[in-house]
C-alpha cells in the first residue's frame, strides 16, 4: 500500500516490470474422502418488483467437488446463471411482489486434511513481483480499510518476520483480543471499527486480518462459504454461513481464519472477493427484505441422504473430536 508521510516504515520501491518467476509445481490434489451436506432456505418479502443476486453454489476447487445439487427459486421465478470477475457463480433472480422461498441443497466431497497442509513455500512476493491481477488485493477496500491500520499494524507486528510468521501472529492476536459474539454483525462495520470495539462475528475477523495483511503488502482476500464441525465440536451447534481469509504466500492462496485458533477440516468455498461486498450470499436491488433464513452444513455418510431430503441431524457424523468416514 502507499505509505502516508508519517508512516513508520520506508516506502516500497516503485512498481517496475520484472521477469516472471519459475513456474510453480502445482500441489497434488488431496483425496476427497468425506461428504458434507450444505445448503440454505431463504425467505424474501417483496413489496415491489426487485432483483436478487444469489451467490450460494459451492465453487469448483481442488479441495472440494460438487456431487449433488438442488436449486429451487420459489414459484419458478425467472433466473439466470452468471459468473462474476472472481469466478463466483451468481444467480440473478427476478422477484415480483409477494413472499418468495428459495432453497439450495448440495452434497460436496471434501478432504480430511486440515487447512494449510500443503503450505511448504511461504515466501511472500514483493509488489513488483506480484501478478498484476493480484495487486488490487493489497489495497484498501470498503470493509478492509488498511490505510487506517498502518501504525497499529507496525506497532504490533512490525518486529515479526515477514510472511507466514507475521500472518500467524496477526491471527493469534485477533483470536486472543477480539471477542466472538454471535449475532453482533453489522454491514456498517469496517476492520478499523472492529479494532475499536473489540468484538464481532466471523466476517469481522476476516476483514480485520485481511486489512492487517494489506498494510504489509500481502495480498489477502475475503472468502464466504460453509464450515462443518468436523474434528471440532461446537457445543452451541451454530450452523450459519462462514467467512474467513486467504493470503497469497509462496505463489498460492492459503486459508487463514482468525476466528479459530486451529486449522479446520472440510471448508466449502462459495465466493471470494476484496471484502464482504464481493462475497455476499445475497444482494438485493429494489423493495425486498430477507425475512427468514436457515443454513445447514454437516458431515454425512455416503449414500445416507440425497439433496431435497428433510434435514435430519441424527445422520450427522461431525460435531465431535474424532473424524469419522
Amino acid at each position: 500500500m502507499t505509505a502516508s508521510p508519517d508512516a513508520p516504515f520506508a516506502p516500497t520501491a516503485p512498481l517496475t516490470p520484472s521477469t516472471s518467476p519459475a513456474p510453480l509445481v502445482p500441489p497434488r490434489p488431496p483425496a476427497l474422502d468425506l461428504l458434507v451436506r450444505v445448503g440454505c432456505r431463504l425467505v424474501y418479502e417483496a413489496t415491489t418488483t426487485a432483483t436478487l443476486l444469489l451467490t450460494v453454489r459451492p465453487r469448483t476447487e481442488m479441495r472440494q467437488a460438487l456431487r449433488q445439487e438442488l436449486l429451487s427459486f420459489g414459484e419458478e421465478l425467472p433466473s439466470e446463471e452468471l459468473v462474476d470477475g472472481e469466478g463466483n457463480v451468481v444467480h440473478r433472480v427476478a422477484l415480483p411482489p409477494g413472499r418468495h422461498e428459495i432453497r439450495t441443497d448440495a452434497l460436496v466431497a471434501v478432504s480430511r486434511l486440515a487447512d494449510r497442509h500443503d503450505l511448504v513455500d511461504a515466501t511472500p512476493s514483493p509488489p513488483q513481483a506480484l501478478p498484476p491481477e493480484l495487486l488490487r488485493f493489497t489495497l484498501p477496500s470498503r470493509y478492509c480499510d488498511s490505510d487506517k491500520l498502518v501504525n497499529f499494524a507496525w506497532q504490533h507486528f512490525g518486529q515479526v518476520p515477514h510472511g507466514l510468521p507475521r500472518v500467524l501472529a496477526m491471527c493469534a492476536w485477533l483470536h486472543a483480543n477480539i471477542e466472538y459474539r454471535y449475532g453482533s454483525g453489522s454491514p456498517e462495520l469496517s476492520a478499523w471499527d472492529v479494532l475499536q470495539r473489540r468484538f464481532g462475528v466471523c466476517r469481522d475477523f476476516a476483514h480485520t486480518l485481511i486489512a492487517l495483511c494489506r498494510t504489509f503488502n500481502l495480498p489477502a482476500r475475503y472468502v464466504s462459504g460453509h464450515l462443518p464441525d468436523i474434528g471440532f465440536p461446537d457445543p452451541e451447534n451454530h450452523m450459519d454461513f462462514h467467512a474467513y481469509s486467504e493470503v497469497y504466500l509462496g505463489g498460492r492462496w492459503h486459508t487463514f481464519d482468525a476466528r479459530f485458533a486451529v486449522p479446520r477440516i472440510g471448508r466449502i468455498k462459495v465466493a471470494s472477493g476484496l471484502d464482504a461486498v464481493g462475497g455476499a450470499f445475497s444482494t438485493i436491488y429494489g423493495g425486498a427484505t430477507l425475512t427468514w433464513f436457515e443454513v445447514w452444513a454437516y458431515q454425512v455418510a455416503r449414500g445416507s441422504v440425497s439433496v431435497g431430503d428433510p434435514i435430519d441431524l441424527t445422520k450427522r457424523l461431525d460435531n465431535r473430536w474424532e473424524v469419522l468416514g
